[in-house]
């Protein structure tokens, strides 16, 4: 951030302890830094965590963020803020969106819940200040990286259409054991979301809905073998954006082989009950340990035919590991989703933005050539 702005972060998680740590690290212009929380004592857990680890000195202050309704203290911080950040569990973001329009705040979220983003399209659709949805890793960074190969593949062979965009992100740990091969590094939650609910993705040029988990393939990168397989969200508004552009598109996460095999039955054995998500939460958190160690692996490709009628493939691989930011070491998991969040809050507190803004409306190269983003994944 080159000048001094007011940035509200809604959590008190990893996502947002990061977000913080960043903003006061990485920022031209130290901000004002608040963290609300709906228990005082993590937000205050995690501003004294971001003062302690910080090199350059920031303003950071804890409050309490109601679970229903305001406070005084709240009221008066949203009143003078420029941006709200939101890092809360995706079921929360309609709430946050409304108190960000209310108070004419500018609006970034994580969250790859589809129904809550499509309610915020609609109540953000005449707001004064921009709102920038499914901005962390994936959705989020993936898209634009998969938009911008799209788009460059298209300029370079002189075509509209293509045959195949594919995008996928795994949050692994560096061991996997049998039988389950995975360690938690992010929300369990999460992860149980995305493999419940159903994708949405292109096949034959045209918009489709897809059941999560149901075309498990494998796939070499950097020479070491994964599975893949559709999960829900990480495609963003890139299905309705590339319709009739794109004969194939989706988006999947990445594993060590043998996780989808016993996910499967572990579904299999939820199937009647009535609330599978947090069903299959509760059976993975009592067999899959939290880990520490992580990496981030990223992979794009485009493939199609150019006017020459020969058939080209363009790929992008990353694999991100824990960095140090001042005085911390953070996770991958942490510095991959936080600084895309970061770079969408710049674009908004930098330029007129009105409106909900969208993956695919992201000009690709300056925002993966951005101050935050190069810090994290290199220049694009």
């Amino acid at each position: 951030m080159k000048e001094h702005h007011r940035i509200i972060i809604a959590g008190a998680g990893g996502i947002a302890e990061a977000a913080g740590h960043i903003l006061a690290e990485w920022s031209e212009t130290a901000p004002d830094i608040y963290i609300g929380n709906r228990t005082l004592g993590k937000a205050q857990k995690v501003a004294d965590w971001i003062i302690t680890g910080s090199t350059r000195g920031c303003r950071v202050k804890a409050f309490h963020l109601s679970v229903e309704g305001t406070n005084r203290e709240m009221e008066s911080i949203l009143e003078d803020g420029d941006i709200l950040l939101d890092c809360l569990p995706g079921s929360l973001a309609p709430r946050l969106a409304q108190l960000a329009k209310q108070n004419n705040l500018h609006y970034v979220n994580l969250t790859e819940y589809v129904a809550e983003t499509n309610q915020i399209k609609t109540l953000a659709a005449d707001a004064k200040t921009g709102f920038i949805l499914q901005s962390g890793l994936a959705p989020g960074y993936i898209d634009v990286l998969a938009h911008g190969l799209f788009r460059q593949f298209c300029k370079d062979f002189d075509v509209e259409m293509v045959d195949k965009l594919e995008m996928k992100v795994g949050a692994l740990t560096d061991h996997a054991v049998a039988p389950h091969y995975y360690g938690f590094t992010w929300s369990p939650v999460g992860v149980a979301t995305e493999y419940l609910e159903n994708t949405i993705a292109i096949r034959d040029y045209q918009k489709v809905v897809l059941p999560s988990l149901s075309e498990k393939n494998r796939i070499i990168i950097d020479g070491i073998h994964y599975e893949d397989d559709l999960t829900s969200g990480g495609a963003a508004d890139l299905p309705d954006a590339l319709t009739g552009k794109v004969r194939s598109l989706d988006y999947k996460t990445l594993r060590h082989p043998g996780h989808y095999d016993w996910v499967q039955s572990q579904i299999h054995q939820i199937e009647l009950k009535k609330d599978r998500i947090q069903s299959l939460q509760k059976k993975m958190e009592a067999d899959i340990p939290h880990l520490e160690d992580d990496h981030i692996v990223i992979y794009a490709a485009v493939e199609g035919k150019g006017k020459d009628g020969i058939l080209r493939r363009r790929e992008i691989a990353k694999k991100i590991r824990p960095q140090k930011v001042g005085k911390y070491t953070l996770r991958a998991i942490q510095t991959t989703t936080a600084v895309p969040m970061l770079q969408s809050a710049q674009l908004l507190l930098e330029g007129p933005h009105q409106g909900v803004i969208l993956q695919s409306q992201l000009d690709p190269l300056s925002f993966l050539n951005g101050d935050f983003i190069t810090k994290v994944y290199c220049s694009y």
